[in-house]
């Protein structure tokens, strides 16, 4: 029996035997760091007047016309619309296929909180909703419409922005 101690207490000590330490010693250098950067070049700086604008290298800006104008489809989009109640708008939608639009049922002023992830354009200031007849109506953080939409299918809408970008969100 005391052979199996000894033999384990020998297989033991060739074990550590073998061990070093492996951390960094830092009394070896203790002013030694990384190496400094060295500087890069820096470009001069021009002044000068830029020449005046000449209007004609700019073309003449787009006419309006009936069928950009904002609110000019929710007429027909209106009388086509669906109905829509406040509590099955409630959660995530995805926004053109591009981003994702959040409704709860949290009251913000006058509507619902609300707000998008990864929109841009108006929507990103988009802050809360609320159901006004057969529309949905998005505002921003200041109670300011954004834009509307209209239930056209089921888990569908499609609209715009009040300055006439497209809006769809679907599940």
């Amino acid at each position: 029996m005391q052979l199996r101690y000894a033999m384990t207490g020998l297989v033991v000590a060739l074990s550590l035997a073998g061990c070093q330490r492996t951390a960094y010693d830092y009394s070896s250098s203790p002013n030694a760091g990384p190496a400094p950067l060295t500087a890069q070049p820096v470009p001069s700086v021009q002044g000068g007047q830029l020449p005046p604008v000449n209007n004609s290298q700019f073309p003449a800006a787009p006419t309006a016309t009936t069928a950009s104008m904002p609110g000019a489809q929710s007429g027909a989009m209106a009388a086509n619309a669906l109905d829509v109640t406040k509590e099955s708008m409630v959660g995530s939608w995805r926004v053109n296929g591009s981003c994702d639009m959040f409704l709860t049922l949290t009251n913000l002023g006058s509507g619902s909180r609300g707000g998008t992830r990864g929109c841009v354009g108006e929507l990103t200031a988009m802050g809360s909703w609320e159901v006004s007849g057969k529309q949905v109506l998005l505002k921003d953080r200041s109670g300011n419409q954004l834009g509307s939409v209209y239930k056209t299918a089921d888990n569908r809408f499609d609209g715009q922005t009040s300055t006439g970008q497209q809006i769809s969100l679907s599940r």
